[in-house]
């Protein structure tokens, strides 16, 4: 019911192809694309939330968590994306390297990195693209990294409620 909702029924000036959701796509800005429904022939308006097969079983994330010192893991159907953020790669830069990635859902305020057990780092956020919905690319120089394997995380804080994901 958000007001940002699209339903594209047209794509630069021709009517929508198949493979991108003809005869309607509906779009829902600050979801996953997973949430974009395609080939819209009707809209059904429920109370609770509609789980087919594949809301319930298919489209689903799974992640590694440690209860008691045991690893188990936890299975969610996909659901809003509200505030993410993901390394995307590390590039040879003149400083040495550069990291790079991208954050969205909200609007975005910042964005740290950390490699292995280092501390948080606040990223650079490209201002290029300010529209609401776009994705905020961020890199961070990282100079002189050990030679080896490493592991980088990243996190964003959103502007108005302070989520940190």
């Amino acid at each position: 019911m958000s007001p940002n909702n699209i339903l594209c029924y047209e794509m630069n000036g021709a009517a929508l192809p198949q493979p991108n959701g003809s005869p309607v796509r509906l779009i829902a800005p600050g979801w996953y694309g997973i949430a974009n429904v395609k080939w819209l022939k009707r809209i059904e308006i429920r109370n609770t939330r509609f789980m087919s097969q594949l809301m319930a079983r298919d489209y689903v994330t799974i992640r590694e968590e440690e209860h008691n010192g045991e690893t188990v893991w936890a299975e969610t159907s996909v659901g809003r994306a509200l505030l993410k953020s993901a390394p995307a790669r590390v590039t040879r830069s003149d400083a040495g390297y550069r990291i790079s990635g991208a954050a969205w859902g909200v609007p975005i305020a910042k964005v740290e990195v950390k490699v292995d057990d280092g501390p948080w780092l606040e990223a650079t956020i490209d201002h290029g693209e300010e529209a609401e919905f776009a994705w905020k690319v961020w890199y961070l120089d990282w100079k002189d990294p050990a030679k080896g394997e490493h592991t980088v995380t990243s996190r964003a804080t959103d502007t108005a409620e302070m989520l940190v994901v």
